[in-house]
């Protein structure tokens, strides 16, 4: 016989907090003996083609603060557009990462190769692109974004189209600093919060 479980409640929701860490990247936290090779410390292995570069940045909070106990967890195709376990994929980019905030500055550094164009299907092509999730305090769902390069033609990405407050693109795009390097901060709500999706 079935037991009925009307009377139960459900489990009020959690925050990641600080143990996101201690789970996902135990290195990070002085635990770095717990795994062989801690999964998504680099989304790049030695000999992978194309141009390498580094995308600095800090997620910050509504009052403007910049979140240190933040986990990002990174996706993206090689240099040709080509995902890991596609035809012809570079088998040195296994295209996944987990970055952190530095203690000090509160800022994550990716140092990765940059992302060609996605051919989809129907011919379409997205812009070359990371995607991003974001899990710290306060985060009750990993929230998804997208980071984009202002140095490549954006115009006809299929998802960037649908943006449809056009200036709010503008929070999906990375800004070259120097040569190989690009700033992409994400801001969870208030002034010149960041474009989040909801997949």
């Amino acid at each position: 016989m079935t037991q009925p479980l009307d009377y139960r409640e459900e489990t009020p929701s959690q925050t990641a907090g600080p143990y996101v860490h201690i789970g996902l990247m135990p290195s990070f936290t002085g635990n770095g003996q717990i795994y062989e090779h801690e999964l998504g410390k680099s989304p790049i292995h030695d000999g992978a083609r194309g141009q390498i570069i580094e995308v600095v940045g800090s997620v910050f909070d509504g009052t403007g603060w910049a979140m240190r106990d933040v986990l990002i967890e990174s996706w993206q195709a090689d240099a040709a557009g080509v995902y890991p376990g596609q035809i012809n994929a570079d088998p040195a980019v296994s295209g996944f990462c987990r970055l952190v905030a530095e203690d000090e500055s509160g800022e994550f550094r990716l140092r990765t190769v940059k992302p060609g164009p996605v051919r989809m299907r129907g011919g379409l092509i997205q812009s070359p692109h990371i995607s991003l999730w974001i899990v710290a305090r306060g985060i009750n769902i990993g929230l998804s974004t997208r980071l984009y390069f202002e140095d490549e033609d954006n115009s006809s990405d299929p998802l960037l189209a649908r943006i449809e407050q056009r200036p709010r693109v503008q929070t999906l795009i990375a800004k070259k600093i120097v040569e190989n390097q690009y700033r992409f901060d994400i801001r969870v709500q208030g002034e010149g919060e960041t474009v989040f999706l909801d997949i």
